[in-house]
């Protein structure tokens, strides 16, 4: 009984010791002098982004207070945006509904559209065409804003009249898609020349997520008797879904932000209208380059303080992003 016992604890695993700061910057791989430097230029990077934005939400903050201790309208639910004024009068609902509602029109017709081009240059089309679809696709991100302003100004608004004709036709009803027959500069319009611009972004890194999928996933499913498309609905498109969130949301930032093709493109009225045909409403991003310039020094304030709602609506978005991501790793493909 004693050898017995005795055997069971010489086989005993040796129980663990903490590691010494040598051992620690060993186990990093921050021995050597250059791995060190590598190290610590990592780490200063990443606290300079924090220390920029760290310093633009304090400017953003401190201007945004002053502008809004001398407003005398509420700030979140006013439609009137009158800064110069005496008292000074200005709120961010008008700004806040146009951006919104011309983002999330972008993301409605720019997620399917961007999502149904990665699946096929991937999954359906020759190497070749694949390849040249790519490359076009590729070609869109590189198009200035002001390039896709000046087209949208002068070829898509003058093109939609059919459409809004259409809409009002059929669909005219529902009040959101009534049209008085004006020049189409709404929010609809916005929201198309939009999902045009951040369509490429969409694209490419859904298409670089899909490409990861591991091909045996694919094979076992093709072996089962699947068809082309259940496999990309149980194989690919749960792999990919973090990855095409990420992507949707890095489009989403985009056009949140956009500022000169929505100024060119956009007739607004300081005011929110029920359809999306007709002009009204605004952006923030529009707001800013439009009156930026001629604005006095309340006003820009009073803009200052319009950028810091964007600021904070970004940062949301961004992370909303990551807390969606993080609740669906199994389908981030981490464990494949």
């Amino acid at each position: 009984m004693d050898t017995t016992t005795e055997r069971h604890q010489n086989t005993d695993p040796p129980a663990l010791q903490p590691l010494d700061a040598e051992s620690r910057r060993a186990a990093r791989g921050a021995t050597r002098p250059g791995d060190r430097i590598f190290l610590g230029l990592s780490r200063g990077s990443g606290i300079l982004v924090l220390v920029i934005m760290a310093a633009i939400a304090g400017f953003l903050a401190y201007r945004a207070a002053i502008a809004i201790g001398d407003d005398e309208a509420n700030f979140l639910t006013s439609f009137e945006w009158n800064p110069s004024a005496i008292p000074s009068r200005f709120g961010i609902a008008v700004l806040a509904f146009g951006t919104v509602v011309s983002s999330l029109i972008a993301m409605a017709i720019a997620v399917p559209v961007a999502v149904g081009i990665a699946l096929f240059i991937t999954h359906y089309a020759p190497r070749r065409l694949g390849g040249a679809i790519a490359y076009v696709v590729d070609l869109l991100a590189a198009v200035p804003s002001i390039v896709y302003g000046l087209w949208g100004a002068l070829v898509l608004v003058p093109h939609l009249h059919g459409l809004y004709g259409w809409l009002d036709a059929y669909l005219g009803w529902t009040g959101v898609l009534a049209w008085n027959g004006g020049e189409p500069r709404s929010l609809l319009t916005v929201g198309i020349l939009l999902a045009i611009m951040i369509l490429p972004i969409i694209t490419n890194v859904s298409r670089e997520v899909f490409r990861q999928v591991p091909r045996m996933h694919e094979e076992a499913a093709l072996a089962l008797g699947a068809t082309r498309w259940e496999v990309i609905r149980m194989s690919v498109l749960p792999f990919g879904r973090s990855g095409v969130i990420s992507a949707s949301m890095l489009g989403l930032g985009r056009a949140l932000g956009e500022t000169m093709a929505v100024a060119m493109v956009l007739s607004p009225t300081f005011d929110i209208n029920a359809s999306l045909l007709d002009p009204g409403g605004g952006t923030f991003a529009q707001n800013i380059a439009s009156k930026f310039n001629e604005a006095s020094p309340a006003g820009r304030d009073a803009l200052i303080a319009s950028g810091l709602v964007l600021f904070v609506i970004t940062l949301l978005v961004n992370g909303a992003a990551r807390a969606i991501i993080a609740r669906r790793k199994e389908y981030s493909g981490a464990n494949a």
